[in-house]
């Protein structure tokens, strides 16, 4: 008993050594500087911003079968080249085409999203997320409409 007693004593006291002990690598970490983390957005710093005049587009009443395209304008408002990544969307009836080459600040584009309504009756509520270098680096547009027979 005496002995599982002093191997547990000195278990304890070997852990507790080694929780204290230092190592040599932790003085070379160097944690990369981020200003758009817990502090939020550091003007100074040069990042693009994706402004777009409007973010959801109602197209009205469709008929069944229709395909119908809506161009989202918009503009890089930030200080850095804006680099749009790619467009995904909730379902396969609505597809984006979006400039794949650098926006510069100050200039502007069309993200263009068309619908197809075959299959589909009813409102209809399509969403578009936009991966780009911004910050935020995901925006959302939005397109609407009533399809009828």
């Amino acid at each position: 008993m005496k002995n599982i007693f002093t191997l547990v004593l000195l278990s304890l006291a070997l852990t507790l050594s080694a929780c204290h002990q230092k190592n040599a690598d932790d003085a070379d970490i160097d944690l990369i500087h981020n200003p758009h983390s817990a502090s939020g957005y550091d003007s100074e710093s040069k990042m693009p911003v994706i402004s777009f005049d409007s973010e959801v587009h109602d197209f009205g009443r469709l008929s069944a079968g229709e395909s119908i395209s809506y161009s989202f304008h918009f503009r890089n408002t930030g200080n850095a080249d804006l680099v749009i990544s790619g467009c995904s969307a909730t379902c396969g009836c609505t597809v984006a085409d979006y400039p794949r080459h650098r926006i510069v600040p100050g200039d502007d584009g069309y993200i263009t999203v068309t619908f197809k309504s075959a299959g589909k009756s009813g409102q209809q509520l399509q969403e578009v997320t936009v991966m780009s270098n911004a910050q935020p680096s995901r925006s959302r547009l939005r397109i609407m409409a009533q399809v009828g027979h």
